[in-house]
């Protein structure tokens, strides 16, 4: 018998944008003539590619396009992508929430999903009495959710609310109690999409936990969108990668959070005027522009390389103590280096509408991989304004071609270069 527990075959999900239906009573007559006969819907046909960031001419999108892949019993995906990639319509053809427009899901077993918080809860019922709606929704018996309760109630945490109306519940105790459910009851599948956001540091652990010894040991086969690419790779061992509605890659987890955060500007000059800032930000202030460059001569970047970042930015303003910061991060985020102009220039003095270039080399002491860069400036009165992921960067490997494992590089994130003394007694 095939291990294959979900089969997605040539699915696309299409929208109409706007108002439901053709839009006029001769494209309804020609849509339900088409049916008549056997045929395929004739505005069906009609679409664009889901790219939220650009305005169409056509009243119909495809959310999801051409979508294959097989998912095996207790393997645990990732589901990563930008926001509007297609990941919860995907989440919602697999739990027949909706039904695909074009092609066909297979799959084995019973199905528990939580696709979002205090789904199938009903707020005038207490939590045990939702316990029972949602254990029913998802297809199991009142014996088999009653010999499961106490251990459902327990790992919620929430006992003591437990004979309250729901209604009456944060969102966090609410994502408790019907992840409670969902991971206790007998299934073979589970998909979740973004839920463990709500919940606190400690019940996160804990789910990612249970999660996985629902895989391992258990067999289940779990199904994850996060955003949080740290929870993704801690507990997904593949993963898929959504781009527009398309399925652009399938494999190795740490290949698809790759292929994600490489997915942006990867240009070595870059225009910094035109990315979207995050947080608190001087109206005044203004990072423009950034130049990579690799120092090495080469085209590519590797270990140990020195790079070259020449950084352009201009005030509105006067400002006597201002200072330029750069680091850069990995996939997950976690920043591995942060370099300020302070090491050379105590302060900078900026006067107001003109332009200046500050230009820093630095030797990158990290090991091969995906990486990117973020900029950001700063006074005496607080932040002028933080960039992320202004580019990224693919540092390519020096390794040896020594088989031997005694003589290949070390493991770990940084290449470090210490002194050794062999001393004899």
């Amino acid at each position: 018998m095939s291990d294959t527990i979900i089969k997605v075959e040539n699915v696309s999900k299409q929208y109409r944008l706007g108002e439901i239906g053709t839009g006029s009573l001769s494209h309804d007559l020609n849509r339900w003539w088409s049916r008549l006969r056997g045929k395929e819907d004739p505005y069906l046909k009609i679409g664009e590619t889901n790219d939220r960031t650009q305005k169409g001419s056509s009243d119909y999108v495809w959310a999801l396009r051409d979508i294959n892949f097989e998912i095996n019993r207790g393997e645990v995906w990732g589901v990563i992508g930008k926001n509007g990639a297609g990941k919860s319509t995907l989440l919602k053809l697999l739990s027949k929430v909706t039904s695909p427009t074009i092609g066909e899901i297979k799959y084995k077993g019973k199905m528990a999903s939580l696709l979002e918080v205090g789904t199938g809860f009903h707020g005038e019922l207490t939590g045990r009495e939702n316990v029972y709606l949602n254990g029913a929704i998802l297809g199991m018996k009142k014996k088999e959710i009653s010999s499961k309760i106490d251990e459902i109630i327990d790992f919620a945490g929430v006992e003591k609310y437990i004979d309250t109306p729901v209604k009456r519940y944060s969102s966090g105790m609410y994502v408790r109690l019907a992840f409670a459910v969902a991971a206790h009851l007998d299934t073979d599948i589970l998909i979740l999409d973004e839920v463990l956001a709500v919940g606190d540091a400690s019940f996160q652990r804990k789910c990612l936990g249970k999660m996985n010894d629902a895989a391992s040991n258990q067999g289940k086969t779990v199904l994850f969108v996060s955003h949080n690419l740290s929870q993704v790779q801690g507990l997904c061992k593949k993963g898929m990668l959504l781009e527009n509605g398309h399925l652009t890659f399938a494999g190795d987890i740490s290949t698809a959070i790759s292929k994600y955060t490489l997915s942006g500007n990867t240009n070595n000059l870059v225009n910094v005027s035109a990315i979207p800032r995050v947080g608190p930000r001087a109206d005044y202030f203004q990072i423009t522009k950034l130049q990579l460059r690799n120092l090495n001569n080469n085209e590519e970047y590797f270990e140990v390389d020195t790079i070259e970042l020449t950084i352009t930015f201009e005030s509105k303003r006067q400002i006597e103590d201002c200072v330029i910061a750069f680091s850069i991060s990995d996939s997950l985020g976690n920043i591995l280096i942060d370099c300020r102009s302070t090491e050379n220039y105590p302060k900078i003095e900026v006067l107001p509408n003109k332009q200046y270039t500050i230009r820093c080399e630095l030797p990158l002491p990290i090991k091969s991989g995906s990486y990117q860069i973020n900029l950001g400036a700063a006074s005496f009165y607080g932040i002028l304004e933080y960039v992320p992921s202004v580019t990224n960067i693919e540092l390519l490997s020096k390794d040896t071609e020594d088989n031997n494992a005694l003589y290949k590089p070390s493991v770990g994130m940084t290449i470090m270069h210490p002194k050794w003394q062999l001393i004899n007694n």
